[in-house]
């Protein structure tokens, strides 16, 4: 079986997770075979360790990670690959695909231009 985990950073405001749940009952709608769950970097749980231990328990062979960043900072380029590489070595039967942050992606960034524009 497979999983996607959309990974975000995080925010004490409860409220702040709210878009990035509902893209996640929306894929789960398209699909309802597919599992799709949400984690964080911090402030906000559940964390991605935790997600992926939960998934393992499900016996989920491969996760694919998207960051739900528009921006590629420190976040993006250091802390995820590195939590990933973590997790590699952790659960070594598992395969994780890490996808670029939606921010590099040219529909999105399409989409956010069109979005933007005035009417």
């Amino acid at each position: 079986m497979h999983a996607t985990v959309l990974f975000a950073h995080g925010s004490r405001d409860p409220a702040w997770r709210l878009p990035i749940d509902r893209v996640a009952e929306c894929m789960q709608t398209m699909d309802t075979q597919h599992l799709v769950r949400c984690a964080f970097l911090e402030l906000t749980k559940p964390d991605l360790a935790t997600v992926t231990k939960e998934l393992v328990t499900q016996k989920i062979k491969r996760i694919t990670i998207v960051p739900m960043f528009l921006g590629i900072g420190r976040h993006a380029r250091e802390d995820l690959p590195l939590l990933v590489s973590e997790l590699k070595c952790a659960y070594p039967e598992i395969v994780f695909e890490l996808r670029p942050s939606i921010g590099e992606d040219p529909r999105v960034i399409e989409l956010l231009a069109h979005l933007s524009m005035p009417t």
